[in-house]
């Protein structure tokens, strides 16, 4: 693995948004383990086994995203290398990531992905439908004729979720506001910006619709109580980045004054703090991921604030710096707990601003 030392990067450039600055160290650095580990069947996370017949082989039932110890990291793996591919040009591990994908994202195998959710069809709702749309916006994208090609591949799957998505989660009548996968609000912003990079106005504007019923009458969120167990994103930061995606900055700045506590003041100040991860292994690292996805979620605030003139507009953006710069001196760990996922998490923070998340 590249030794790339992330510590040398200055705040301003990492919240910046943009990627323009990362080199060949930085990208190898990004690429290695999501390359490695898209390709890694075992170990792998079945949940419940529900039969005495055993369970099929994560390749047999996911040809495609067998990988990376999950599904849905199996996805976002993808999405960070293609994301990278489309970002940078003569990216250093490029011919690695195109043989990678071509073995695997083939029209067989892409109809058995399908199959499998026509058998089991509440299968990683929402977090990793999300992701996969992530990862069809990033394609669309992409003006390139092997990305269009593997945009065709991955069509009927694609259309099997967007049908899932408005069928079986916008028209949930409740939320979960939880920290970990079951998050509606991060996957609603998903949902968001892939309809709005597809234009497809009729997702968008469920989607809009169903955050705004969901969200907007949301107050006093208890953020002092962050993070719960093993929390990877934080209930109330995630919602807010949902929320300004669909209001516009004045009311977003009136909603967030009455949805957060002040947190510049305890209790609620600890909201931003970054979790501080002695030993991360295990599951520990899930609070390395928290603090990127806290990291993007207060600059993304913060910068939505900027018009208003708000007073958290300089609390947000400094808290921003410190939990980015606490996560990624931690994120590229070899242990396989964190070397699965959080490299997608590194990507989006640093290139949050490059096309696809949260566009305008």
């Amino acid at each position: 693995m590249s030794e790339f030392s992330w510590e040398t990067v200055d705040t301003e450039t990492v919240l910046s948004g943009h990627g323009d600055w990362l080199g060949s160290e930085q990208l190898k650095a990004l690429s290695h383990h999501p390359l490695d580990c898209v390709d890694t069947e075992y170990p792998h996370d079945v949940h419940a086994v529900r039969s005495p017949d055993g369970v099929a082989r994560p390749s047999e039932q996911h040809p495609v995203f067998y990988g990376c110890f999950d599904w849905h990291s199996s996805v976002h793996g993808h999405w960070c290398l293609l994301r990278q591919l489309r970002l940078f040009d003569d990216h250093p591990a490029a011919s690695d990531v195109v043989d990678s994908v071509d073995a695997r994202l083939t029209p067989e195998n892409v109809e058995r992905e399908v199959a499998f959710f026509e058998e089991h069809g509440s299968f990683e709702r929402p977090y990793g439908w999300g992701w996969f749309l992530r990862l069809v916006a990033e394609l669309h994208l992409w003006d390139d004729d092997r990305a269009a090609d593997w945009r065709a591949v991955l069509r009927p799957l694609e259309e099997t979720l967007v049908s899932r998505v408005e069928t079986d989660f916008l028209s949930q009548d409740r939320p979960f506001r939880v920290g970990t996968h079951h998050n509606t609000a991060f996957a609603l912003g998903c949902v968001l910006d892939y309809a709005r990079v597809t234009g497809n106005d009729s997702l968008a504007a469920a989607a809009s619709a169903q955050s705004r019923a969901l969200f907007e009458a949301d107050r006093d969120a208890p953020a002092a109580y962050e993070p719960l167990g093993l929390d990877f994103l934080s209930t109330s930061l995630v919602e807010a980045d949902l929320l300004r995606r669909v209001l516009d900055p004045g009311a977003f700045a009136s909603w967030l004054d009455g949805f957060l506590p002040d947190v510049t003041t305890p209790p609620s100040d600890t909201v931003l703090d970054p979790v501080e991860v002695t030993s991360p292994s295990g599951a520990d690292l899930h609070f390395v991921g928290l603090n990127l996805s806290k990291a993007w979620c207060l600059a993304g605030i913060a910068s939505a604030l900027e018009s208003d003139g708000h007073r958290y507009v300089e609390p947000f953006s400094r808290s921003a710096g410190r939990h980015a710069e606490q996560g990624l001196s931690q994120a590229f760990t070899d242990a396989y707990a964190g070397a699965h996922w959080l490299s997608s998490f590194v990507l989006y923070l640093l290139t949050r601003n490059d096309g696809a998340i949260a566009p305008g």
